[in-house]
């Protein structure tokens, strides 16, 4: 492919992504909010997921990818800490996500529960960080 082509193409390509805002994913619905309980695991800086009876959602991958809304937040009873006040809460988390990806993409609202919920959660069975 000569030079003026491949020019060209990435042109088109920049113009389509911003008339799309910026992404071609249209798997995501950004008005349908879910809401999805289950481990919530931050084991170090800016790095966690969210575990619930569907599997693992990633939310944040330090220096990479970070969803947007804010994390739950947890009393210490509520965190168990597994590297220094890094570790694991129980929580429910208003998202959209992908679901192809299992990735949150906005967090729209999000509170942290007693550990006992998780651990008493059948779809939770065998699903605890350690």
């Amino acid at each position: 492919m000569n030079r003026p082509i491949i020019i060209f193409k990435c042109f088109l390509l920049i113009s389509l992504m911003s008339a799309a805002g910026g992404s071609f994913n249209t798997r995501i619905d950004a008005s349908a909010f879910e809401t999805r309980c289950g481990w919530f695991e931050n084991p170090t800086p800016a790095n966690a997921w969210l575990t619930d009876r569907d599997g693992e959602w990633l939310i944040s991958v330090q220096g990479s990818y970070q969803a947007d809304g804010d994390w739950p937040v947890f009393k210490e009873s509520q965190w168990k800490k597994t590297n220094v006040h890094y570790g694991h809460g129980c929580a429910c988390m208003k998202l959209t996500v992908d679901k192809v990806e299992k990735r949150v993409i906005a967090i729209q609202s999000s509170y942290a529960r007693p550990l006992s919920a998780c651990r008493k959660d059948k779809g939770l069975k065998n699903k605890e960080p350690s």
